[in-house]
């Protein structure tokens, strides 16, 4: 089978640029030619298909856009999330509540493929283990960079951090705005959608109340 050629801006083949240590969880702005030259075909499809003219100036070039946007928009389908949290982990007396909150995530629902965007509360009690604090939100991406529906997204995270650091408990709550809710459907432009996963220490009521109150939710 032909080499599959690669374009990039200046980085390596694994994501990052000439002359940086490698980084294994990286794979932003590489796009597969041959994957961007079917998408681009299928997307120029579409655009005839919905009455378009594909040959005028706006639309000259928009297939490959939409072509490689797509490919980063779900990149995390090459990505392995507990390879990312394996890669900074440490041996640590602390056991009291970590929390990353306020996590920035974009995503795709998977039924209309449209984005749902909002924020990521992550905490975890360890025992005996603890993760570097970047790794959490590149775990919430991961998973968020693929076709997805906001409750599997926040067991994906809640199952992820519990396998790979094996706590005392871990929780997540995501709150989103879908946008097949507002921009068609029920087109309810303030509607939100929170969605909560908690294992652990945290099905405890203390534990739960304290980590609802530090991220400023209600339970």
């Amino acid at each position: 089978m032909a080499e599959k050629k690669i374009q990039s801006s200046g980085l390596r083949a694994n994501g990052t640029p000439d002359g940086a240590p490698p980084k294994l969880y990286e794979r932003r702005d590489m796009y597969d030619e041959e994957t961007t030259e079917a998408l681009a075909e299928h997307v120029e499809g579409i655009l005839d298909i919905l009455g378009e003219n594909t040959d005028r100036e706006g639309l000259l070039d928009t297939p490959e856009r939409v072509a490689r946007a797509y490919q980063f928009l779900m990149h995390g389908y090459a990505l392995d999330p507990r390879d990312i949290l394996r890669q900074a982990m440490f041996e640590e007396a602390y056991d009291e509540m970590i929390l990353v909150k306020d996590i920035e995530l974009y995503s795709l629902c998977e039924h209309h493929m449209l984005p749902f965007y909002g924020k990521a509360h992550v905490a975890y009690i360890p025992d005996g283990k603890i993760v570097g604090l970047s790794k959490i939100p590149r775990t919430v991406e991961v998973f968020a960079r693929r076709l997805q529906v906001q409750e599997r997204l926040t067991l994906q995270i809640r199952d992820a951090i519990d396998e790979v650091l094996e706590p005392m408990g871990t929780a997540v709550v995501i709150e989103a705005q879908h946008l097949c809710m507002m921009m068609r459907g029920a087109e309810k432009q303030n509607s939100k959608t929170t969605t909560s996963s908690v294992s652990g220490e945290f099905d405890e009521h203390a534990t739960r109340a304290e980590f609802m109150r530090l991220i400023g939710a209600t339970e």
